[in-house]
């Protein structure tokens, strides 16, 4: 029998093998063979040079913004909580003084050190704790994240801790931490709840978190200042737990966990029939809506950095060991 040699034929068989060779190609790429998934592969987060890089871009950025007032300047390198926090500090600072920041100090920070965790799949993310020539002899705890390779790493949390209070983490060999899922039932709270339980905790106390300054010490002071004569004050508080404002966990030496996480806070102040709401100072005004009247509701984001011990310890109180909080915005009525 003889076989057909034309050249459509023999063009139609060169197309079947080019596929055929496009398909092989594919699969191996898609099986791991060829390319190494990110998303699937358990990988350190970024190398430490790369951290060390990340963290001069933030500062840099950082100093620039807060020179000029202009929250846009370092809006690359923000996210989440800090750029709440942050950029609405920068946005009254503009409207107060839109020529500049004229008391500006650069922040400058040394004997950075870098946590780095190995994961699997997005966001990638790694703590910096450095000392700053501000804040005192406290050490600054930066969070950075990222959701892909084509994104710049951008500062989610930022806390402040007495030196010696972070408790030392679990590293490998190669000196690579390891970070907790958000869903974990090792530990006294899944991270995922620690922002819910928190503000529950919060508005009814109760068990689950260990005394202190950002626990039964903030509930004493609010108690305070809602019994003020001719002034009631009232507080919501919120989890915030999504996107860039989801809780990141490193493995702790004990087997609990290092939890930086989120929450949202709203604090209405109402005058008594005859009196008025005292004045707030220029920073709060500059942030704030409509006529302050009878009332004045300031809006708060908050990120905290807790110890979440290993479940079925004698500790097993979740403790806080920092909380930044800041004006986000304002409501007059």
């Amino acid at each position: 029998m003889s076989r057909d040699r034309s050249p459509r034929r023999l063009r139609r068989r060169d197309r079947n093998a080019l596929v055929a060779a496009s398909l092989t190609a594919l699969s191996l790429t898609a099986s791991g063979c060829v390319v190494v998934h990110g998303e699937r592969e358990v990988l350190p987060a970024t190398t430490r040079a790369e951290a060390a890089k990340a963290l001069q871009r933030f500062t840099d950025a950082y100093n620039a913004a807060d020179k000029a007032y202009d929250r846009s300047l370092d809006a690359d390198y923000v996210t989440g909580a800090l750029a709440n926090i942050d950029g609405a500090r920068l946005t009254a600072g503009h409207a107060n003084s839109p020529g500049g920041n004229a008391a500006h100090q650069p922040l400058k920070l040394s004997d950075a050190k870098f946590t780095i965790p190995r994961k699997a799949g997005w966001p990638r993310w790694f703590v910096a704790d450095a000392h700053s020539n501000k804040g005192g002899n406290a050490r600054w705890l930066f969070v950075f994240t990222r959701h892909s390779l084509a994104e710049p790493f951008q500062v989610a949390y930022l806390t402040l801790v007495a030196p010696g209070a972070v408790p030392a983490i679990k590293k490998d060999k190669d000196g690579w931490a390891e970070a907790v899922p958000a869903d974990s039932p090792e530990l006294a709270v899944r991270p995922q709840d620690l922002s819910a339980r928190y503000t529950t905790y919060l508005k009814s106390g109760g068990s689950g978190f260990a005394d202190g300054l950002h626990t039964s010490g903030w509930r004493a002071t609010r108690a305070k200042e809602a019994s003020r004569p001719g002034l009631a004050t009232q507080y919501i508080d919120e989890p915030l737990t999504n996107g860039d404002y989801a809780p990141l966990a490193l493995r702790t030496a004990d087997g609990g966990a290092l939890v930086f996480f989120t929450s949202h806070h709203y604090e209405k102040r109402t005058a008594a029939a005859g009196a008025s709401v005292p004045t707030p100072n220029k920073d709060v005004q500059a942030l704030t809506k409509g006529e302050i009247k009878q009332s004045l509701t300031l809006e708060f984001v908050s990120n905290e950095i807790a110890v979440d011990p290993k479940r079925g310890t004698d500790t097993g109180d979740v403790s806080l060991l920092g909380r930044i909080q800041g004006l986000t915005a304002a409501q007059g009525e």
